[in-house]
């Protein structure tokens, strides 16, 4: 009797059971995994608004120390290494380098910019101007 009785309590699951199991899994899978990566292109947008918002901080700083904004020519790597003006305290970014978007494209530095003297914009994930979702472009004077 007690032979049998343990050779009942290691039995493993029937095939059944596992695939009742894999089919839970997959509908879970499929119900979610869609709003998680709907998520995950919120995410990046707000990275890319947060890394402007950091740019610009260092465009600032800059012009507080020479007297005006890089210009066109120069771009963000005034911000990295000094154009040659006696009064760059640099750099003025933290990691010494200037980040891509999220998408992995450079900033667009304008100077002048349309809506300020300045500005920065990531065209979004398809790096071309407008677009809605994760193409819409991410500017500095939104």
């Amino acid at each position: 009797m007690k032979r049998s009785r343990l050779h009942r309590d290691n039995r493993g699951f029937s095939l059944i059971e596992i695939m009742v199991v894999m089919i839970i899994i997959g509908l879970l899978a499929g119900l979610v995994g869609p709003k998680l990566f709907g998520q995950l292109g919120k995410a990046k947008q707000k990275t890319a608004k947060a890394q402007i918002e950091m740019i610009m901080a260092a465009l600032d700083a800059y012009r507080l120390d020479v007297g005006s904004y890089p210009s066109q020519q120069e771009g963000l790597e005034a911000l990295i290494s000094n154009p040659g003006d006696s009064e760059w305290a640099g750099p003025y970014l933290a990691k010494s380098q200037i980040p891509a978007d999220p998408w992995n494209n450079d900033y667009i530095y304008r100077k002048p910019g349309q809506n300020s003297e300045v500005e920065i914009t990531s065209l979004g994930q398809d790096n071309r101007e407008g677009g809605n979702g994760e193409d819409a472009d991410i500017a500095s004077w939104e």
